[in-house]
């Protein structure tokens, strides 16, 4: 073919007269034009711009506030948290499209698992509780303002309270016609430009009068103000609690630098005992005390028969045994109802599967209180009507307590099982029933060669998930029987059907002194066991796959 012949080519743009005199029918495209591509500021960068500058915002505000109350753990995670996050989401480029997507999880992840886990630790190595709550410069301020009396003989002051422009409260009052002002650690003076009117201060220059809102608002800070009398110590301090009237007050406990000890004003020292605590020669504390570092001593207390071992000891066993039961009767259960309603010539079966799927979709909680409403001694519809009138003690006596504990978690655990098992059992191809029946075996042999291994492959790990979630089964446990009844002999308020989970509660809520250090060791000792439990029950269930 010529150049010439070759270059004639047909083009969707030629006429009709110019098509029929090309030598070729091979169609020549004109190439589309370039698209501008706009490099302005869309919509989107828009809205990221707006999200990021809040996000800044309140990064910036977190900072601030940590640094402020000396936190700098948290302020650096904050610092390097705030600088990815700009990084992440403004700088160009594919191969850090995936850390926008994976940044937000992580932040979640370190904040509410990683963090709560490390400070759980942390905690377990301290005395942190009621009266060890603080650092030891604010337990000596709390003790010096705890331990004060009034001045013999002082009068009272008829006094205002300001707030000068720093922030901080003053207190001012009029004695022999002139003003006088006064706040934390600068004694009364008379203050120039100040005006008083009918004996009460009406104005002074550099202060604002607060009026009754303004004091009820400040009411923490008021409490805390200790305004001295006069250069002299003897005279004391002022101290108002409504704002309105004030009397001297002198501490009676004072801090020695030198020998680290609160020294009485009857001569008595107490010295720091290295445990948190200021103590006398006779052992006896001063409270508050301060958060510092004690070792194992709260695991040697959970495990101290004479401390906690006891108790411990009981309420690890019936927690194993709730939880354990709880997974083998509601598996059970739920089990046995699946394979009756898998026959598929049962009629309305899907309107039977409805109705015991019902206890699954009410609330816990909810039917947690029905029960114990149900099961209760003097009112309750098992007794006054089922019957009759009796009075079984059935939340009363330790057994009948348990017993009924794992009657509830029954009726709100089968319809999850029957679910499962359910889908389970459909899953089972029906040839291995045919071939085993062909065989000879029965019903029995049947379902313990086929059913439960296949079905154990399939539930498996939704039962050690179950048996988790038992061992910490708060809700059933605290809502019907509170884990009572409780031993009135005992001194740690631990009742007969308290499991761990309610153990940890109890010493950290509800045990009077609130220890949180003991709270955390035994949560980590919780941990452990369901840990060491569900990695030895999943290793176990791997050797099922085998079967598959």
């Amino acid at each position: 073919m010529s150049d010439a012949s070759s270059s004639a080519r047909t083009r969707p743009d030629m006429s009709a007269s110019d098509r029929e005199g090309s030598a070729t029918t091979e169609p020549v495209f004109k190439p589309l034009p370039k698209r501008a591509h706009s490099r302005g500021f869309g919509i989107g960068f828009l809205v990221k711009l707006i999200l990021m500058g809040l996000v800044n915002a309140f990064g910036i505000y977190g900072i601030v506030a940590a640094f402020g109350i000396s936190s700098w753990a948290i302020g650096a995670f904050l610092v390097v948290a705030l600088i990815a996050a700009n990084l992440i989401y403004f700088l160009p480029g594919r191969r850090i499209l995936p850390a926008k997507y994976l940044y937000p999880g992580l932040v979640f992840l370190l904040i509410f698992q990683v963090f709560v886990i490390l400070y759980t630790g942390y905690t377990a190595f301290t005395n942190y509780g009621d009266g060890h709550n603080g650092t030891k410069d604010a337990a000596v301020s709390q003790i010096t303002r705890t331990y004060e009396e009034r001045v013999e003989g002082s009068p009272e002051y008829n006094v205002e309270v300001l707030r000068g422009a720093d922030g901080r409260l003053a207190l001012a009052t009029v004695r022999d016609g002139r003003v006088l002002v006064g706040s934390e650690g600068q004694a009364l003076a008379v203050a120039e430009n100040a005006e008083q009117g009918d004996g009460a201060v009406t104005a002074v220059d550099g202060y604002e009068i607060l009026d009754y809102a303004g004091v009820v608002n400040a009411s923490e800070d008021l409490a805390e103000l200790r305004v001295p009398v006069s250069e002299e110590s003897a005279d004391g301090a002022l101290r108002t609690e409504d704002g309105q009237t004030a009397y001297a007050w002198h501490p009676t406990m004072t801090y020695d630098e030198g020998r680290d000890a609160m020294v009485d004003e009857d001569g008595t020292v107490w010295t720091d005992n290295g445990a948190g605590a200021f103590v006398n020669p006779d052992g006896e504390e001063l409270r508050p005390g301060w958060q510092v570092f004690v070792g194992a001593e709260n695991f040697k207390a959970v495990l101290d028969p004479e401390v906690y071992g006891g108790p411990f000891l009981s309420v690890t066993l019936w927690t194993f045994a709730f939880a354990i039961l709880s997974v083998a009767l509601t598996f059970f259960a739920g089990l046995l109802l699946a394979i009756l309603f898998n026959d598929e010539n049962l009629r309305f079966r899907n309107v039977y599967r409805t109705i015991l799927f019902m206890p699954y979709a009410f609330p816990v909680f909810l039917s947690a209180l029905i029960w114990a409403g149900l099961l209760n001694t003097d009112y309750g519809w098992f007794n006054q009507v089922l019957l009759q009138g009796a009075g079984i003690p059935w939340l009363e006596n330790p057994w009948l307590a348990r017993a009924c504990l794992l009657l509830v978690n029954l009726w709100l655990g089968f319809p999850y099982m029957f679910l499962i098992t359910t889908g389970a059992l459909q899953s089972i191809p029906q040839d291995l029933y045919e071939s085993a029946a062909i065989d000879g075996a029965g019903p029995v042999r049947r379902f313990r060669s086929i059913t439960l291994p296949m079905l154990m492959v399939a539930v498996g790990p939704l039962l050690i998930a179950s048996f988790a979630m038992n061992f910490n089964n708060f809700n059933v446990i605290y809502l019907v029987t509170g884990g009572g009844p409780v031993d009135l002999e005992s001194t740690t308020g631990v009742g007969a059907t308290d499991i761990l989970i309610t153990f940890v509660y109890k010493i950290a809520f509800a045990g009077g002194t609130n220890d949180y250090g003991l709270a955390a060791a035994l949560s980590i000792l919780v941990f452990v066991m369901v840990a060491v439990v569900s990695l030895l029950t999943f290793r176990r269930s791997s050797a099922l796959e085998e079967i598959n």
